[in-house]
């Protein structure tokens, strides 16, 4: 794109959209996405209603694509043992010669505390747990630390060898989170920032301190890739869609959209008024853009790509 700006698509995975489907689907969607000249296809994680796993499509769709880039958006690590999940990552990037981006995430409040407790893992400090995880990781992935790991949540001893990644020191992970602290970790720590605020201001602020915590710890210039997670639904409905988005939101949060829209970035409407949205965040600093397709049915989120596909050439 010519404003140097990055567009993908987060896939469709949840078991009721995928009901009914015969497996060439998954193949059909991953290679329409990249047939259509998206930059990036993204897979979410969760616990909860039967899913295609996200390691696991992320595998799959390295398999029957070349270009595009493939990531998480966003990986709960909390849900996994570090060190298979280490192997795991290194794996995948292995086998898509280097495509992958691991987006991640501590959880959304009110929904995560389950899975935490279902994968034996406290939801207190579960910052710290990301951040020692990630670091982790690292470790094994450059393949040259002691094999041990010490941090205030994780202490292991006897750590194996890791498969080497593609990525010379495994690759890129970004955070998604926007409180204070997690725009300074995302500036010291983590290699991208995906955020979802409500407004392109908000976004410009936040991105602000982001780079402001990177350029702290002397950081190179283009350090963290500024992201942002968008949930997009392009219609000429009256309402813009509310009515859909308000299913949308409570089949995915169990929230309506009135509280959801407070935290979360929208953009809806006609397929202009789409990339005037999308526009006013590239203009705030955002060069990847994850854009969360709201439909619920493999059938209209195929007609959402080739709609999505004209927004992405509009904002070129």
């Amino acid at each position: 794109m010519t404003r140097d700006v990055d567009l993908g698509v987060v896939a469709l995975l949840t078991g009721d959209q995928w009901k009914g489907a015969e497996p060439q689907e998954l193949v059909r969607l991953v290679r329409t996405v990249e047939d259509l000249g998206f930059d990036s296809l993204w897979a979410n994680d969760s616990l909860f209603g039967p899913r295609l796993e996200a390691l696991t499509f992320l595998t799959a769709a390295a398999t029957v694509t070349e270009r595009i880039t493939l990531g998480t958006a966003a990986l709960l690590p909390a849900l996994r043992r570090p060190v298979q999940t280490a192997q795991a990552l290194a794996s995948l990037d292995l086998v898509s010669h280097g495509r992958l981006i691991v987006g991640v995430g501590a959880g959304f409040p009110g929904a995560s505390e389950r899975e935490y407790a279902l994968s034996q893992v406290p939801w207190r400090r579960r910052f710290d747990r990301l951040d020692d995880t990630v670091a982790l990781w690292r470790q094994l992935w450059a393949g040259e630390g002691p094999g041990e790991f010490h941090s205030a949540t994780i202490s292991l001893a006897g750590l194996p060898d890791s498969i080497a990644p593609a990525t010379p020191g495994g690759p890129p992970v970004w955070l998604a989170g926007d409180t204070p602290k997690a725009r300074t970790r995302a500036g010291t720590r983590y290699d991208g920032w995906l955020p979802y605020p409500p407004t392109p201001k908000q976004y410009e602020a936040g991105l602000d301190e982001v780079l402001a915590a990177a350029q702290g710890t002397g950081r190179a210039k283009g350090a963290v890739i500024p992201g942002l997670f968008v949930t997009v639904l392009i219609t000429d409905a009256p309402d813009c869609g509310r009515e859909a988005l308000e299913r949308f939101t409570k089949a995915t949060y169990g929230y309506p959209l009135r509280i959801i829209e407070q935290i979360q970035t929208f953009a809806t409407g006609s397929a202009e008024q789409v990339a005037t949205a999308l526009a006013g965040y590239i203009d705030a600093g955002a060069r990847h853009l994850v854009c969360r397709i709201a439909a619920l049915t493999l059938g209209d989120y195929h007609d959402q790509l080739n709609q999505l596909r004209q927004v992405r050439e509009a904002i070129a």
